[in-house]
């Protein structure tokens, strides 16, 4: 569950910061997949497939999208992702407020590590499995078992280890 398969960066980010996370990540055997504007700014990317956008890897393996602004990675999320756990890292409060909201996820965090989706980190106890849709309960249902829960966590860069 702490495995991040896409990357969306703002496109005023990517040309400062593409460079040295590929460098970094490339340092350590991470496969880097990008979109024709991030393989721009980083050409030793292999280009992406729409496929890379819907797939949960596995490995060392990470699609990058350079995205205009929140709507388009907001779009790119409703289409592609899991519904399970989805982050943003930045430093606009409306943009984090729009993310919370319109992010249909059951955990959605800003500005904190991915690595707190945890059962126990969230305040359930010691976690006994993950739900991966949205209606989990199956047989007779009463009022609580039609009910979803969605975690929203604030952070300030800080990371679970």
């Amino acid at each position: 569950c702490n495995a991040m398969e896409t990357l969306l960066v703002h496109e005023k980010a990517a040309p400062s910061f593409l460079p040295s996370m590929a460098r970094k990540f490339e340092e350590v055997g991470v496969e880097l997949r990008g979109c024709e504007r991030a393989r721009l700014i980083v050409p030793t990317m292999i280009p992406a497939e729409e496929e890379d956008w819907y797939r949960e890897y596995l490995d060392l393996i990470l699609a990058v999208r350079v995205v205009k602004d929140i709507d388009e990675a907001i779009a790119h999320i409703e289409k592609y992702g899991s519904q399970h756990t989805e982050a943003i890292i930045t430093k606009d409060y409306r943009n984090a407020q729009k993310f919370l909201q319109e992010v249909n996820s059951s955990t959605v965090l800003v500005n904190a590590s991915t690595r707190f989706s945890d059962g126990f980190e969230l305040g359930l106890g010691a976690e006994i499995g993950i739900s991966t849709t949205k209606l989990h309960a199956f047989g007779p249902m009463g009022l609580e078992e039609l009910t979803t829960t969605k975690f929203i966590v604030y952070g300030d860069g800080q990371v679970r280890t």
